[in-house]
């Protein structure tokens, strides 16, 4: 299936136009009771679904035979695959722009910039209006209602942080790759900290709570419960700075972000569509991993169990997925693959948006229940493996899929989902309809005055440093130090007076002798020895004293 015309590329916003009817006259293939008609019967939902596109059959778009996904089908997940230029992005947007519509809240992660668009009107084009007649649309530039963020502020958004305590310690262990001693030595270092009210807002408070516990004043702290050897806290510490690199300092801080704003419908009852702005930090994948990891367990432990829904509560698109998953930690790839296992039952949906299939995890790729696979191209031999290995996740088909998916054209895509009895769909090659919402970003200046203008700015836009473990254990220190050095002085101070104490006798005791030893003093002492004799002896002797 080649030749078909792209989807239309658009920059700016304009008044809303009239819509754009389908052509009664877009070329159709004759009805039949053949393998077509096998094929839109498996589409034929009676509930609420989403419109995709028509049927491609033997090289002919058939308007009249729709591809749909099921609404309540939305939170078995799903993948959306394809070469660079096949039109994934759009993909995306055409189903987050319906899931709104429906009144589903969306979140994307926006890598590239270029999702931003979804929040303004499109603008019609021929391009649109060719690709609307071939696929039996009635297009209305409409756009959704938005809300855009940023992780910690680093980039255009309101900023989305998180506590190092709500974080907890066995995801930041997964996240800095520890082992399971040196997990077990993060937990304890948690506990001491919250039995003590050390607050753990952000990463300097950890770093200063593993500093004192393995200082001279804080060893003993530890002792009754284990104590954290100075390698593990120098192995934690280490982690730790190698994490800030990544950007994790602007992330884990107050004020933390409820992800319940995530959920939210807009006052006209459509869903709020929240536009993760990434293109700042697509060079640390360990920073978006990191986020991604706390938003689906914060989600995860805050939604009830709902199990089957009419609609998803919420609907996540990770665009770019393999940025996500390259080189990822073994930790990471287990948190994400029970994570989508168990969020389903909680009304959630996630999709992954990538290159081909295999960029995901084989665990991961087993749970995405929705597939929307784009061309692929064969130009190596490691294309070519990846093609026969994409064919075979298909259910068996009609179609001649390693020939079908070199030749789809942009904006065609080969299809399989889950039926509202949950059972796949028949493989349907589609040309895809086109999104009603800008296809490109929007204006900085408009993505600026979209963040300032949010009543969520005022709420989140201004990080706050509260007293925390850093502030208190600092300011103990400096008290301990401070007492030490009074001591210290007061000790000084007693033992010069001590000293003193001893050498004021000392020298009255030399002055006397000086004089008893002197030699005036032993001739006067003598002589009246001697006169005092001649006394006594006249006195016994009865002698008296000569007279001169």
């Amino acid at each position: 299936m080649t030749g078909s015309p792209p989807p239309a590329e658009q920059s700016a916003t304009s008044e809303p136009p009239e819509p754009v009817p389908p052509d009664s006259g877009t070329p159709s293939a004759p009805a039949s009771s053949g393998p077509a008609e096998e094929i839109a019967a498996g589409y034929a939902f009676t509930g609420p679904a989403l419109d995709l596109g028509a049927l491609l059959w033997d090289g002919v778009c058939l308007p009249e035979k729709q591809i749909r996904i099921p609404l309540p089908m939305l939170n078995r997940h799903g993948l959306v695959a394809g070469a660079t230029g096949t039109g994934k992005t759009k993909t995306l947007q055409l189903i987050a722009e319906q899931l709104s519509a429906n009144g589903v809240p969306v979140f994307l992660a926006d890598i590239k910039g270029d999702v931003s668009g979804i929040s303004a009107p499109g603008t019609p084009n021929d391009k649109v209006a060719q690709r609307s007649r071939e696929v039996g649309q009635e297009w209305l530039a409409t756009g959704c209602p938005s809300e855009f963020y940023s992780l910690g502020g680093i980039g255009p958004g309101i900023p989305v942080r998180a506590t190092v305590t709500s974080f907890g310690p066995v995801l930041l262990s997964k996240v800095l790759q520890l082992n399971q001693t040196q997990e077990q030595s993060l937990g304890l270092i948690f506990h001491y900290a919250d039995s003590k009210g050390l607050e753990l807002y952000d990463l300097k408070d950890l770093r200063a709570v593993v500093a004192f516990l393995v200082s001279d004043r804080g060893k003993a702290e530890l002792k009754g419960i284990g104590g954290l050897s100075t390698v593990t806290a120098g192995v934690i510490l280490r982690a730790l700075t190698a994490f800030e690199q990544q950007g994790a300092t602007e992330f884990f801080g107050e004020p933390e972000f409820d992800t319940s704003e995530f959920l939210r419908t807009g006052p006209d009852g459509r869903g709020l569509v929240s536009v993760l702005e990434l293109p700042a930090v697509q060079d640390k994948p360990q920073l978006f991993s990191t986020f991604l990891m706390w938003l689906l367990a914060d989600l995860y432990n805050d939604l009830p169990e709902v199990g089957d829904v009419e609609k998803p509560k919420l609907v996540f698109f990770f665009d770019e997925a393999h940025l996500l998953f390259n080189g990822a930690s073994k930790a990471f790839l287990e948190s994400i693959t029970q994570t989508v296992r168990l969020i389903r039952s909680k009304g959630v949906g996630v999709f992954f948006v990538t290159q081909t299939p295999k960029d995901v995890p084989a665990d991961v790729l087993g749970q995405l229940g929705n597939r929307v696979q784009h061309a692929l191209r064969a130009f190596t031999p490691d294309d070519a493996k990846a093609l026969k290995a994409t064919v075979k996740t298909f259910p068996t088909s009609e179609y001649d899929l390693e020939e079908l998916l070199t030749g789809l054209g942009t904006g065609e895509a080969v299809i399989t989902v889950l039926s509202e009895k949950g059972a796949p769909t028949p493989v349907a090659a589609t040309r895809l309809r086109a999104p009603q919402s800008l296809m490109g970003p929007i204006e900085a200046a408009a993505l600026d005055q979209a963040v300032k203008g949010s009543l969520l700015y005022s709420r989140y836009a201004e990080a706050v440093d509260r007293e925390s473990a850093y502030e208190k254990i600092t300011a103990e220190q400096a008290a301990a130090e401070a007492a030490a050095e009074a001591a210290v002085a007061e000790a000084e101070a007693a033992k010069q007076a001590k000293a003193a104490a001893r050498a004021a006798p000392a020298r009255d005791q030399s002055l006397a002798e000086q004089v008893v030893g002197s030699g005036i003093f032993k001739s006067l002492a003598r002589s009246i020895g001697t006169q005092l004799g001649r006394e006594i002896s006249r006195s016994i002797f009865g002698t008296a004293r000569r007279k001169r």
